[in-house]
């Protein structure tokens, strides 16, 4: 029985849409949807059933699931016993998914070097607003605000990272001083959008000052940077993203100044593979390394 052909069955199983799968395996869904028709033929049975949202395991698919499983198992450990090409590296595809700032700011660069160092390693990054799961298979790597309490997952510190309270310096000049919170209610605010945050970690101003009323709000962080540069009001920004921007002041820096935590997770079953290894402690160095950006207070 083809290997490929189960491999394939892995990941749309796991997925539950040829698309997704296909970004997994890195090839087209046409690849995907021809593998899992060969596979079926073979087997005589429909493995799937296809829906509008996707595609759902059928009886045979799930009775099928257990064995593909344990194959994997054992491939993967074939692979870690296997000596790596002398001086090759790492090779293969790494997807590391994180929020949108940390990703873009702080993580692309050091990735983009990583490739450079290891010409064999592919990164996808996802810098998203939102959450990514590993049990989803949508990324191998996760940095993420809340700890992962489910599954069985490795995890560690990341860094934490401080926050604080920032407006535009000629908005500020040209309205009611900020010395106390009470002062805050002669301001507009800048914020995310509360029924599509993605996490609890991002909920700041309620324990500052409840807004009267948002100026603007967002499920993105760098479109709150810029609302707030282009003066729109005043906002809690990560200060790795607005300490350094000569347009922003920080507003009551001693009380608006909050510290959150970045989690990196991977599944534990991952773990062995050199190309993990390899991006998981460049990643462990990149937030011991820019511990000072990301907490300026403390340098």
């Amino acid at each position: 029985m083809d290997w490929d052909n189960l491999r394939y069955f892995l990941e749309l199983a796991r997925s539950g849409t040829l698309a997704a799968a296909a970004r997994r395996a890195g090839v087209e869904h046409t690849t995907v949807a021809r593998r899992i028709q060969a596979l079926e033929k073979q087997m005589g049975a429909a493995l799937f059933a296809r829906e509008a949202g996707g595609h759902r395991l059928t009886e045979a698919g799930r009775q099928l699931l257990p064995a593909v499983e344990a194959m994997e198992t054992a491939v993967l450990g074939v692979e870690r016993a296997a000596p790596a090409q002398a001086g090759a590296g790492p090779s293969g595809l790494v997807r590391v998914g994180a929020t949108e700032g940390f990703g873009t700011l702080i993580l692309a660069p050091h990735l983009a070097r990583l490739t450079q160092k290891h010409p064999h390693l592919s990164i996808d990054l996802l810098a998203l607003p939102r959450m990514l799961h590993l049990s989803r298979r949508e990324a191998d790597i996760v940095i993420s605000l809340e700890r992962p309490t489910r599954g069985s997952v490795i995890v560690t510190k990341l860094a934490d990272y401080t926050l604080h309270l920032y407006g535009q310096r000629e908005y500020l000049a040209r309205r009611p001083l900020v010395a106390t919170r009470e002062d805050l209610r002669h301001h507009a605010f800048v914020s995310y959008v509360d029924d599509l945050l993605f996490t609890k970690e991002l909920q700041f101003l309620d324990q500052l000052y409840p807004p009267e009323r948002f100026a603007m709000r967002s499920t993105s962080v760098t479109a709150q940077y810029e609302a707030v540069r282009a003066g729109a009001g005043l906002a809690v920004l990560p200060a790795f993203l607005a300490d350094t921007d000569p347009v922003l002041a920080r507003v009551l820096p001693q009380e608006a100044r909050f510290t959150r935590t970045f989690w990196m997770s991977m599944p534990a079953e991952a773990k062995h593979l050199a190309r993990m290894q390899a991006v998981w402690s460049f990643l462990k160095e990149v937030g011991q390394g820019e511990s000072g950006r990301l907490r300026p207070d403390r340098r």
